[in-house]
C-alpha cells in the first residue's frame, strides 16, 4: 500500500520519531546513546566508514549554539537581566541540551543523508569471505 503523505512529510515524521529514513518501521537507537548499525527492517545501514558521525555531532553544535543565542536574545529583549544572571540562565541550557538533543541530532543527519545520497544497505558477509 502507497503512502498517502508526500515523500518529504514522511521523511520529516520518520525524522521527528526518530525512525528509519528509509522505512520508517523501526527506531534508529537500540538502546539510549547507541545507534543501530542498520534497521531491521529494510537493512539500511545506521553506522558506516569512521568519522560518519561527525555530521550528527556538527548538526548537535550548531543547534545548541542557536538555542543558546534564542535564550540570550530574549534575556536581553527582555532588559532586566544583568550578565550573570543571564549566564546562570545559559549554562544549564549548554549543559543539557546537546545532551536531550543528541537523538534527534543523528535523526536529522541520517535523513539528509537519505535525502541526499541513498542510505545504503547493509550486506551481510558469508562465511567465505
Amino acid at each position: 500500500m502507497r503512502e498517502s503523505r508526500p515523500p518529504m512529510i514522511s521523511l520529516l515524521i520518520r525524522c521527528v520519531t526518530l525512525h528509519c529514513p528509509v522505512c520508517g518501521l523501526s527506531i534508529i537507537f537500540q538502546s539510549p546513546f547507541r545507534v543501530r548499525h542498520h534497521c531491521p527492517s529494510c537493512q539500511a545501514l545506521f553506522e558506516r566508514e569512521e568519522g560518519f558521525f561527525v555530521g550528527a555531532i556538527a548538526i548537535n553544535l550548531v543547534t545548541t549554539e542557536l538555542a543558546v543565542l534564542a535564550v540570550y536574545f530574549v534575556c536581553l529583549l527582555a532588559g532586566s537581566f544583568n550578565d550573570g544572571l543571564i549566564l546562570t540562565i545559559l549554562l544549564p541550557i549548554v549543559l543539557i541540551f546537546p545532551v536531550v538533543f543528541y537523538h534527534h541530532s543523528w535523526s536529522v543527519w541520517l535523513c539528509l543523508d537519505h535525502l541526499v545520497e541513498r542510505l545504503p544497505k547493509y550486506e551481510r558477509r558469508g562465511r567465505g569471505s
